[in-house]
């Protein structure tokens, strides 16, 4: 794949990521507990080609959205695509016949096979633990997927929403080429320690949820938010109540206010304000038609300015 000013070299590997990234959360469906609502396959399909046609180069997904529906989608999309992008998933979150879901690191190879053969493809490029859940499972997870890593059924191996010591322990067993944390200009857990880490150990950060889940996208409205179907997950999530929701859509309404001096939708400018953090590689950006595709194409090469970013943190400080 050629490279060109607007990718980044992830960590270790040898993969150069456009900006942003297909995020394959939503087009799990509703039916498992953190679903997006509704979706139309069809949709998912046709926005996986456009994320490829307009030039994203990387889809990020996971087994138990949908509880293996998107890896699904993802490998139907593929198929047709025009040209082929990586391909990120993880593991470390099973589901039985009951469709309840198990956070465990014991099926990993398992769970290897299984989402090579939705997604039938021959090797993951990205294969990420989900969560550290349980901690004390960490080490012989990772010693797991260091040796998928060596039988080349995976390229790379990340972690996804683990603390500084946690990556450290996994270390010590094989190096990380990507940590994948929540980063948004709403939730800032991460900021302080965990990405300077990162950056300092050249591990690659993809954030997810740069939008904060589309209350940051411009499009978010307190009335569409109480009209939120009881399958989707935001509508049990605090930052989608009050006192939340309305400072958090007072900040999507200043970052629309920047957008308008460039022509962008506020979701460009949340996205953005993301990627200024050095740390950051690239961001994740679900989509659920080929229209969101095109809202947030943009953010492939938009760059906030310093005195822009700056106005945006000093109007969170003020709103706190």
């Amino acid at each position: 794949m050629s490279t060109n000013t607007h990718t980044r070299q992830l960590g270790n590997s040898d993969m150069h990521l456009t900006r942003i990234g297909f995020g394959a959360w939503a087009i799990g469906g509703d039916d498992w507990a953190h679903g997006w609502g509704p979706q139309d396959d069809n949709d998912s399909i046709a926005a996986i080609h456009h994320a490829i046609d307009v030039g994203i180069n990387w889809i990020d997904t996971a087994a138990v959205y949908g509880l293996g529906h998107s890896e699904v989608i993802v490998g139907k999309a593929l198929k047709t695509a025009s040209t082929k992008p990586y391909i990120f998933t993880k593991c470390a979150m099973t589901w039985g016949e009951d469709r309840k879901i198990v956070q465990s690191m014991k099926k990993i190879r398992q769970e290897c096979e299984d989402s090579l053969k939705r997604l039938a493809i021959d090797a993951i490029d990205l294969y990420q633990i989900h969560w550290p859940v349980p901690d004390d499972e960490i080490e012989e997870g990772w010693q797991v997927m260091a040796d998928l890593q060596r039988e080349g059924k995976v390229r790379y191996i990340g972690v996804s929403n683990f603390s500084v010591e946690q990556m450290k322990r996994a270390q010590l067993i094989a190096p990380i080429t990507s940590q994948q944390p929540p980063y948004s200009a709403i939730n800032r857990t991460y900021e302080a320690e965990n990405l300077p880490f990162c950056f300092e150990q050249n591990i690659g950060v993809i954030n997810y949820a740069p939008m904060h889940s589309g209350l940051l996208t411009g499009a978010m409205t307190k009335e569409r938010a109480a009209k939120l179907p009881d399958t989707d997950f935001r509508k049990r999530a605090k930052n989608y109540q009050e006192p939340q929701l309305s400072k958090n859509l007072a900040l999507a309404e200043k970052m629309k206010q920047i957008g308008e001096r460039h022509g962008v939708i506020a979701g460009v400018i949340a996205t953005a304000w993301t990627l200024h953090n050095p740390a950051i590689t690239a961001a994740i950006v679900g989509g659920r038609n080929a229209n969101q595709i095109d809202g947030v194409k943009p953010a492939l090469t938009f760059a906030l300015t310093d005195a822009e970013y700056a106005e945006i943190n000093d109007f969170i400080a003020g709103n706190e």
